[in-house]
């Protein structure tokens, strides 16, 4: 059967990449001072951080609308037999557990799948979830297999100014002014569908130092160890509007982890509405034999 390979513009899949790779791109829609806008339709990552940045404005992010998903769905069951859907994380956002009730409308020829992966993570599993389409696997165990293998990553992120996390509720006003008077920077960490702190760090030079030596515990906790072919994993960076700190903080970490391809991409905008400009992360991803290797990378557009 054809099995059509649908995710969201959290994923940091852009329109024009979707095409190129084959794979179906539903644009996120963010609530800007009671207007709406969608991610890279009439949205850019500039225009996006001009107004964040503006403590006048008001931006909010939100769901799609039922008939955009679904829109999107019918549109590619056009050419496919069935649909595989990779929404962000459930723990995230509440965008998959709708996509899961509209799905029971299609009498299982939708299979939305709830691994928990954003960004550069959910990236690769759209890349995971082709390579098995492509290979005969059906919508239906394209999503097993993404489920059971959900736990084979972690995300560890740290901002650059504490307004965002304050203006979330997730740090106390107190606790945000005290972090920025000391210099603190927060390090968090994805893992599943959770958004917990892992660590603090003095300065952003130091917080990138404790991301590269949290990734590199959990390749040699849970992925094998660090080898110097680099396939047992693919290490991740994303970032938000800061392009230049990335390129410089890219080389850190490809130095760090000599032999492994580095996939870096701007940070879902879902996200960054609520940590902020100037944010970087670093993930690792475990290599599926039967998903997108390191064979393939030759073949990506």
């Amino acid at each position: 059967m054809s099995v059509a390979v649908v995710t969201d513009s959290n994923s940091g899949i852009t329109q024009d990449h979707g095409k190129q790779l084959g794979i179906y791109v539903l644009p996120m829609p963010f609530t800007i001072d009671g207007d709406t806008y969608y991610e890279d339709i009439n949205l850019t990552q500039d225009q996006f951080y001009e107004k964040l940045e503006d403590p006048q404005a008001e931006v909010h992010t939100s769901q799609a609308l039922p008939g955009e998903v679904t829109g999107l769905w019918d549109k590619a069951l056009e050419e496919h037999d069935e649909v595989v859907f990779i929404p962000m994380s459930s723990g995230l956002s509440g965008a998959c557990g709708s996509a899961t009730v509209f799905a029971e409308d299609y009498d299982g020829r939708v299979q939305v799948v709830n691994n928990q992966r954003i960004s550069v993570t959910q990236y690769l599993s759209c890349l995971d979830a082709k390579k098995m389409a492509d290979a005969g696997l059906s919508a239906g165990e394209i999503k097993k297999r993404l489920e059971e293998t959900k736990f084979d990553s972690s995300i560890f992120i740290t901002v650059d100014t504490m307004t965002y996390l304050k203006k979330g509720g997730r740090v106390t006003p107190a606790a945000a002014a005290f972090a920025e008077f000391l210099g603190i920077k927060p390090v968090l960490k994805i893992f599943g569908e959770k958004l917990d702190a892992y660590a603090k760090a003095r300065g952003m030079k130091n917080a990138r130092k404790v991301m590269i030596k949290a990734v590199e515990d959990e390749l040699n906790k849970n992925y094998g160890g660090i080898i110097s072919s680099g396939h047992n994993a693919f290490i991740g960076m994303a970032y938000t509007h800061n392009p230049d700190e990335a390129a410089d903080y890219m080389e850190e970490v490809k130095t760090a982890f000599p032999g492994y391809h580095v996939f870096a991409y701007p940070l879902s905008l879902s996200v960054s509405c609520h940590i902020g400009p100037g944010a970087l992360a670093v993930t690792c991803t475990k290599v599926l034999p039967d998903g997108f290797t390191y064979d393939d990378l030759e073949t990506l557009p």
